[in-house]
């Protein structure tokens, strides 16, 4: 490593702690309110581990931990940046997730933070093979690996909605189907739904289970479904949903309509295997025409080009 390189990664290093040094001393940083009170409120007990949820160590809570102000602050910061938290609010309500718009920007801090680390790691490497630095170059990597960390984030949380709506449309139909043939004996659709869920599980199930339980715990158990649709944006879980209570609201048959909206799904699901068949076809003419095409070709051209080439000789 020559002198240059060597001077460039201790200044930028150097450089790098006396801005979190400033940014982050006492006199830079304003006294919050929770920080006042904190001093007065410490020897409240701790609620009792009983009345609250388990938290999973995970790289989120370690992080909040070691990090906790600074992320805090870059969750803000994000926040304010990006603005959009109702739609990050209809996707985590979309996913019956306990996590927060708080927790989404604080991972995203986190994940912006890992891709800056990458892209600095990558000019490091790349500076050393090279024996010298490209500070356009290092600075484009470690922004690039920052906006891909915080928009990689968001991305995934698209991903994880989608996968959830996919497993709640394939369980449709069976659950559906269920349903039908516990009201076509005789039992009330509270009743259905409260077998279907106690026999069944996934996705769809649990959904309909935490309706359940919020209508035992004194919702409206129409309102407890109608959340349940509100939470997707799949028009056939909607169209069961309003099914469910104009059956319990009047009292009209559900047996039928449950069997046609199973069969409805089960169609297009059909229709979506087609489609992803005929667009996979597609796909796979890809490494034909471009791989096995030009191979065939030069196999049977090649002899006769040598020998065209030794007439011409």
């Amino acid at each position: 490593m020559s002198a240059g390189l060597t001077g460039v990664l201790l200044g930028l290093t150097t450089a790098t702690g006396l801005v979190l040094l400033l940014a982050y001393a006492p006199p830079a940083r304003p006294v919050r309110l929770a920080d006042r009170l904190a001093p007065y409120v410490q020897d409240t007990p701790p609620p009792s581990r009983l009345l609250g949820t388990a938290t999973q160590p995970g790289l989120l809570s370690a992080a909040r931990r070691v990090f906790g102000p600074a992320l805090g602050d870059g969750a803000r910061f994000v926040d304010r940046l990006l603005g959009g938290r109702v739609a990050v609010r209809r996707r985590l309500d979309a996913l019956a997730t306990e996590t927060t718009v708080e927790d989404v920007r604080v991972e995203q801090v986190v994940w912006g933070g890992l891709g800056l680390l990458g892209g600095a790691v990558l000019t490091a490497v790349g500076s050393v093979l090279a024996g010298s630095v490209n500070v356009l170059t290092a600075v484009l990597l470690c922004v690039a690996g920052l906006v891909g960390g915080v928009l990689g984030r968001d991305w995934w949380l698209t991903q994880q909605v989608s996968k959830r709506e996919e497993l709640l449309l394939a369980e449709f139909p069976v659950v559906a189907e269920l349903l039908a043939l516990a009201v076509t004996a005789g039992e009330s659709p509270t009743a259905a739904i409260a077998r279907v869920t106690r026999l069944s599980g996934g996705e769809l199930a649990r959904e309909l289970g935490g309706a359940l339980g919020r209508a035992r715990a004194g919702v409206p158990l129409v309102e407890a479904l109608q959340q349940v649709a509100d939470r997707t944006s799949l028009d056939a879980l909607a169209r069961f949903v309003d099914g469910v209570i104009v059956a319990v609201e009047r009292g009209t048959p559900l047996a039928e309509v449950l069997r046609a909206q199973a069969a409805d799904v089960r169609e297009a699901g059909k229709r979506r295997l087609l489609e992803a068949g005929g667009a996979k076809e597609i796909q796979m003419m890809v490494p034909v025409v471009f791989l096995v095409l030009p191979v065939t070709v030069l196999f049977a051209l090649f002899p006769g080009l040598i020998s065209i080439v030794t007439l011409a000789q």
